[in-house]
C-alpha cells in the first residue's frame, strides 16, 4: 500500500513541477514572507524619517540614528526634492551656528515635533542614561502587525494546499487516468492519501518557510504544526470535492478560493469585533486555528490550549468530512 500511496505522490510532484501554476503555489510562502519582511517594522522601529546634510555633523548623524530613520544626502537641493515626496519626511539643517527644521507642510504634527525635541536634546548633549523613563512591553514580545500577516499567511497557504489537491484531480480528469483507478490494484483509499500527500507538503513547507524567513525562529514548530495540520483537513475536503466536481483547473482554483470567505471573516471578528460578537464564529475552523497560532507566534500558549484548539477544529472538520465522504467516494467511481 505504501508504494501505491509514494508513487501517486510522486506522480503528482513530477506534474506540479512542470505546471506554471502549481510551482507558483509552492513559491508563494517565500514571496509571503519576503513582503512581510520589507513592509513591517520591528516591534522597535520608528516610523519618523530624517534627512540630513552629509558630512556636515557625523556626531549628529550618529546620534539621530538611535531615535530615527536617517537619510543622508549630498547638498540640500537633494533633501529638498526628497521631502516634497509623497511620504512625511522632514530635514534638520544648519543656518549658521543653528538647525532649522524643512518640512512640506502636511507632515504630522507628531513628526515635526518629535524632530524638533530630537534636534534640541542633541543641542543639550541629552542621553539615554540621562532619563528616568520605564519602559512597559504589556506582554508585547513580537511585532503586531507582522504577527497578523504571518498567522493570516500560514492560513491562506492551508487553503492553498487544498486547492494544489484540486488542480491535480482535475489533472488526473484531462488525462482521464482517474476513472481508470477502479481497474487497478490500487484501492481508493490508497489513492485518497497518495493526493494528498501533496497538499500537506504545501502548508507545512510554507507554515516553516514564513515563521523561518519573518525571524519567528524561537516559535515551538511542533506546536504550530499540529495547528497547521488540523486546519488544512478542511482544506483537502473540499479541494477533492471540487476537483471531482470541475472539469476545468481555473474553475476548481475558483471554487477553492470560497474559502477565503470565512477565513477574511475569522480574522476579521477576532483582531476587530468585540467579544459579545465572538460566538458567532465558533463554527469556522480558520477561527480557532488563527487563535491557536496567535498563542504560538507570541510564545505564549500552553500545550493545553494548543490542543484544544487543534481538538476543536478536528471536530469541525470531522463533522464536514461526513457530510463529503459520500460525494468524493461516488466522484471515484
Amino acid at each position: 500500500m505504501f508504494k501505491k500511496v509514494w508513487a501517486i505522490f510522486m506522480r503528482d510532484l513530477k506534474v506540479n513541477i512542470r505546471d506554471f501554476l502549481s510551482l507558483y503555489i509552492f513559491v508563494v510562502p517565500l514571496l509571503f514572507a519576503i513582503a512581510i519582511n520589507i513592509f513591517t517594522p520591528g516591534i522597535n522601529d520608528t516610523t519618523v524619517n530624517l534627512a540630513l546634510l552629509e558630512g556636515e555633523n557625523p556626531k549628529q548623524i550618529s546620534y539621530f540614528k538611535d531615535f530615527a530613520k536617517v537619510e543622508v544626502f549630498k547638498d540640500i537641493d537633494e533633501i529638498k526634492k526628497r521631502v516634497e515626496g509623497r511620504d512625511n519626511l522632514v530635514a534638520i539643517l544648519p543656518e549658521g551656528e543653528k538647525y532649522y527644521i524643512m518640512t512640506q507642510g502636511n507632515e504630522p504634527e507628531g513628526i515635526v515635533e518629535y524632530a524638533k525635541l530630537l534636534n534640541t536634546f542633541f543641542q543639550l548633549d541629552v542621553q539615554i542614561e540621562d532619563s528616568n523613563a520605564e519602559i512597559f512591553e504589556f506582554g508585547r514580545t513580537v511585532p503586531p502587525l507582522k504577527k497578523l500577516l504571518v498567522n493570516t499567511s500560514i492560513l491562506f497557504i492551508s487553503v492553498l494546499g487544498g486547492m494544489l489537491i484540486a488542480l491535480n484531480i482535475v489533472e488526473e480528469k484531462v488525462d482521464r487516468t482517474i476513472s481508470a483507478i477502479n481497474l487497478t490494484p490500487t484501492s481508493r483509499k490508497s489513492f485518497i492519501l497518495g493526493k494528498s500527500i501533496i497538499g500537506l507538503i504545501l502548508p507545512i513547507y510554507g507554515s516553516i518557510a514564513i515563521t523561518w524567513i519573518t525571524g519567528f525562529k524561537s516559535v515551538n514548530f511542533f506546536q504550530l504544526l499540529i495547528i497547521v495540520f488540523a486546519s488544512t483537513l478542511l482544506s483537502l475536503l473540499i479541494g477533492f470535492i471540487e476537483g471531482i466536481n470541475n472539469e476545468d483547473f481555473m474553475n476548481a482554483a475558483g471554487s477553492i478560493k470560497l474559502l477565503f470567505l470565512p477565513l477574511a471573516a475569522s480574522i476579521v471578528a477576532i483582531e476587530i469585533l468585540s467579544d459579545k460578537w465572538q460566538k458567532f464564529f465558533y463554527w469556522s475552523p480558520f477561527y480557532w486555528a488563527y487563535k491557536g497560532n496567535d498563542i504560538v507566534l507570541s510564545q505564549n500558549g500552553s500545550w493545553q490550549q494548543i490542543l484544544m484548539y487543534s481538538g476543536i477544529v478536528l471536530v469541525i472538520c470531522s463533522i464536514v468530512y461526513i457530510f463529503l465522504a459520500p460525494k468524493i467516494r461516488k466522484g471515484l467511481e
